[in-house]
């Protein structure tokens, strides 16, 4: 939908994107348990490291955490991460690939506790990369910290949706218009949608006890995206770099909570 005036009929035929109170609570341990395992899979992050090895880790991480990979409950796919590496901006399979200097890594991560899910991803540099590089991952992350800072109640899904776009294409980089972030709950991806564009003030109103999953996805380059033979993996079709920042946030009366603190 294009306006909020609607928003009622919306509300009504999507009851799930609003929480009970007890719903935010095991979001919040979900959010938890994956961002403690996302930090571990972090310091495993070098050179000559493969993107299997990993999966493997964050397998281990969230198990003995007592909860369930949530990428696993999508269609077919079987690993517990997504690993994106250089051009590629979305749903990397970790494969034997090794990790090079130079390289920047997106990982992706969710966990599944009491039947609700988490989401967040974060894109790192492998050792050294070039300044131009490092710049371009610290706007998809501080552009992700202003995102969500439109998350208020009574606000809208375009808010967020035209921070990430003006603050994104003002440092000359393109919003993967073809991807999007989420609602989250039981189901790993619930609605709302909320694109990475829009304009302000239009698109479903934000309520109490909504949980979204609130990405950043862009590339150095057009924006345009390929997807990849295995059937999985989306990269740039210009080849460019891309990067993936994403957290799972509560949208409370004081402003949002981010459930997926992993910095």
């Amino acid at each position: 939908m294009s306006g909020i005036d609607s928003y009622g009929d919306w509300a009504r035929k999507h009851p799930q994107v609003v929480k009970t109170d007890h719903e935010v609570e095991l979001m919040a341990k979900a959010g938890k348990i994956c961002a403690e395992a996302f930090k571990t899979v972090l310091q495993k992050v070098n050179p000559g490291i493969t993107c299997k090895e990993l999966d493997e880790i964050a397998r281990h991480e969230i198990l003995k955490r007592k909860a369930l990979s949530s990428f696993m409950t999508v269609d077919e796919y079987k690993w517990t991460i997504c690993t994106t590496v250089n051009d590629e901006v979305v749903h990397g399979i970790p494969t034997k690939r090794v990790l090079e200097e130079g390289d920047i890594l997106g990982i992706d991560m969710g966990a599944c506790f009491g039947g609700y899910h988490s989401d967040m991803a974060l894109t790192v540099p492998v050792g050294k990369i070039p300044n131009s590089t490092k710049i371009f991952l610290k706007k998809g992350q501080s552009v992700l910290k202003e995102a969500i800072t439109q998350a208020k109640v009574g606000s809208t899904i375009g808010n967020i949706s035209s921070t990430i776009q003006k603050l994104i294409e003002k440092s000359g980089y393109s919003v993967v218009k073809s991807l999007t972030g989420h609602g989250i709950g039981r189901l790993l991806h619930e609605d709302p949608m909320i694109p990475g564009f829009g304009k302000q003030n239009t698109g479903p109103k934000i309520l109490e006890n909504m949980v979204l999953a609130v990405e950043v996805i862009y590339t150095q380059g057009s924006g345009e995206v390929k997807l990849d033979p295995n059937g999985w993996t989306i990269r740039s079709k210009d080849n460019t770099l891309g990067g993936l920042f994403e957290q799972t946030i509560v949208v409370k009366k004081n402003g949002p909570i981010v459930l997926t603190p992993y910095l």
